[in-house]
């Protein structure tokens, strides 16, 4: 299994994680150096808001981490290259960029896993941003979690692989508007990190 973390910069400030606008681009190959035994790839985008504080995006991605490990043997055996890239969507421009409409998301092959936007209110970026935001919720088999459960994942990626019905990619129609949900989140975050004003007489 070879492993490789590719970092890009971005801005610093609150909700950034490690000054790394993609914490990590990681593709899994099949286990052997010669890139001719891969016979195609999936693409697995995880997007969020924030790392450091929103339980929602730490467990949603320490599943998906789960997920793709249970299923490496057999995307292994079918010469299957997973990418795995994780944005930390911490502006307006990269949610613009993707396409952003609730955190955490994860798209697969540009399809989201969950076939409708659910949210509910979400302490944690609440505390974060100093403003009640709502975070995604996820359905899985007619419950409600607030992280996808690794079924729900695996179940993704195996009918990415092959075949099936792919869940629709939530993503707004053409021309892209930012979710009033998020653009509250950004402005919160701006006015939270911009210097506090002083006066005098």
């Amino acid at each position: 299994m070879l492993l490789k973390n590719k970092e890009s910069s971005c801005c610093s400030g609150a909700g950034c994680c490690g000054d790394a606008t993609t914490r990590a681009a990681t593709s899994v190959t099949s286990g052997s150096d010669n890139a001719a035994t891969s016979v195609r790839s999936i693409v697995i985008d995880f997007l969020y808001l924030d790392l450091e504080v929103c339980t929602r995006c730490q467990g949603t991605e320490d599943t998906l981490d789960q997920a793709v490990a249970e299923v490496f043997q057999i995307l292994h055996s079918a010469g299957i290259e997973v990418v795995i890239n994780k944005v930390n969507v911490n502006t307006e421009e990269l949610a613009n960029q993707y396409q952003f409409v609730s955190s955490p998301t994860i798209r697969i092959d540009g399809h989201d896993i969950a076939v409708d936007v659910k949210e509910n209110q979400c302490d944690s970026c609440g505390d974060l941003c100093g403003d009640t935001v709502d975070c995604r919720i996820w359905t899985w088999q007619g419950v409600d979690y607030t992280q996808p459960p690794k079924a729900m994942i695996i179940d993704a990626i195996l009918k990415a692989v092959y075949g099936g019905p792919a869940s629709s990619p939530v993503i707004a129609p053409n021309p892209y508007e930012l979710p009033e949900n998020l653009r509250k989140f950004y402005q919160a975050m701006k006015q939270k990190d911009a210097p506090a004003s002083t006066c005098c007489s």
